[in-house]
């Protein structure tokens, strides 16, 4: 079914993801105009920016209200676990993204570890403690010596630690409960199994217990190369995966997503929005590490391009409940994206920096905003990720020159990035020269 009469949309979020939604959408014939709130310097120049923080929800409401804006699609997980979806379906409002009840699959470990238990999906063994002494007791007791500690709740980036050895799991559950997360996070922490295999992230649209045709995409989440450095949001992605197969794509499918939906329904919080699962492929086949109620970020920035289908169509079928009536056709065509950020990212850093060569990228590359902003004629940064570098190519190898070639034409003082995205995919025949990072 296509869309009718144009349609003006808000997208909620200010980074690279909510940018590349807006890019999307911007291609639409059934959009009219365009907002994002509070949005980037990004979704600035093909739309308009509401000065409304994403967790505002009465003001987000109140601005779809005034504006008439017909449809509201939510980017980050913060406002989605607030409740942000039920107050506008409860206002009457066409809204994409899970309830506070469904995002629960993300913004609680623990019952996203039951809910899997109950319905047969595969993941790490796992125990929740809501004391560090009963953590601890519990490390002590365990076979292995390796473990993997989560906080229960949203803990922006910072509530996972993978611990080589008791010592360091002993640790990590001392730092959770010490203040190192938001304490929102903490009402329980799990010690789980360490898996062991390769990562990747695979994406669906659901509704209901209808899953649509699935992409994947593998992240690098660590700071510097050769996954050193601390954890960050995210410093690149590509998309497909080397390794991906049909056999694999079917298995998913049934052991995973299709059992996920349809649990979601059969336990009376019916899932709309997008599923994200982080997968590790171990021996046994895939496990889930990890489930998120939403697009990734930067992983959006190597899918959306790939997706034939009006992302329009999609996200207002969704939210009319009749996502089965649309199908998802995603390219083979493989994008690969670098996260440009800030010296000092994920630590402290400085904002105010001049960013200067966007206007310079060739035809074969598009820049997704993140942390920036205005600042007269200038373009300044504004976060610790500023800018992701998205291309594609006939091969991975490829989409990576044309990737890097854009860095090369971007500069700003102290920016930071990996040479290494998608090098294992292309092969390490395909080099890439590129100034030192952190120059300018």
């Amino acid at each position: 079914m296509g869309v009718g009469n144009p349609l003006d949309v808000l997208v909620i979020g200010s980074g690279g993801r909510e940018h590349a939604i807006a890019w999307k959408l911007r291609q639409s014939p059934g959009v009219g105009r365009l907002y994002a709130a509070p949005g980037n310097a990004g979704t600035a120049e093909i739309g308009e920016n509401l000065n409304l923080r994403d967790s505002d929800i009465p003001g987000l409401l109140g601005a779809v209200r005034s504006r008439g804006i017909g449809l509201t699609v939510v980017g980050p997980e913060g406002p989605l676990a607030a409740g942000c979806v039920d107050a506008f379906r409860a206002d009457g409002r066409l809204v994409f993204g899970p309830t506070q009840a469904a995002a629960r699959l993300e913004s609680s470990k623990a019952w996203a570890k039951l809910f899997m238990g109950r319905h047969g999906i595969p993941t790490a063994k796992a125990a929740a403690f809501r004391t560090a002494a009963d953590a601890i007791a519990h490390i002590d007791r365990m076979t292995e010596s390796t473990a993997v500690i989560k906080a229960d709740g949203l803990a922006a980036g910072k509530g996972v630690v993978v611990a080589n050895s008791r010592a360091e799991a002993r640790n990590a559950v001392a730092s959770v409960f010490s203040g190192a997360v938001p304490s929102s996070a903490i009402s329980q922490v799990l010690v789980e199994e360490r898996l062991t295999g390769t990562e990747v992230s695979v994406f669906a649209f659901v509704d209901g217990g209808y899953a649509s045709e699935w992409v994947a995409a593998c992240d690098y989440k660590r700071v510097g190369d050769n996954d050193t450095g601390p954890n960050t949001g995210g410093m690149g992605a590509y998309s497909p995966p080397e390794f991906w197969t049909q056999d694999l794509a079917r298995t998913v499918r049934k052991n995973i997503l299709e059992p996920v939906a349809a649990g979601m329904v059969s336990d009376g919080s019916p899932f709309t929005g997008v599923l994200y699962a982080g997968l590790m492929l171990t021996r046994e086949g895939p496990k889930v590490i990890e489930f998120n109620c939403r697009l990734g970020d930067p992983e959006a920035q190597v899918i959306l391009p790939r997706l034939h289908t009006d992302l329009l169509e999609i996200l207002l079928a969704g939210a009319e409940g009749r996502l089965r009536d649309v199908a998802v056709d995603w390219s083979g065509r493989p994008h690969v994206c670098v996260v440009l950020a800030s010296g000092g990212y994920p630590g402290k850093y400085r904002t105010g920096v001049e960013v200067t060569g966007i206007d310079r990228l060739g035809a074969g590359a598009v820049v997704f905003h993140a942390g920036t902003k205005r600042d007269g004629d200038r373009v300044v940064t504004n976060g610790g990720r500023v800018l992701s570098v998205v291309a594609g190519g006939a091969d991975v190898g490829a989409a990576r020159a044309a990737a890097y070639e854009g860095v090369s034409r971007i500069a700003f003082e102290g920016m930071i990035f990996r040479r290494d995205i998608a090098q294992r995919a292309a092969g390490r025949s395909h080099r890439i020269g590129l100034p030192r990072p952190g120059g300018s």
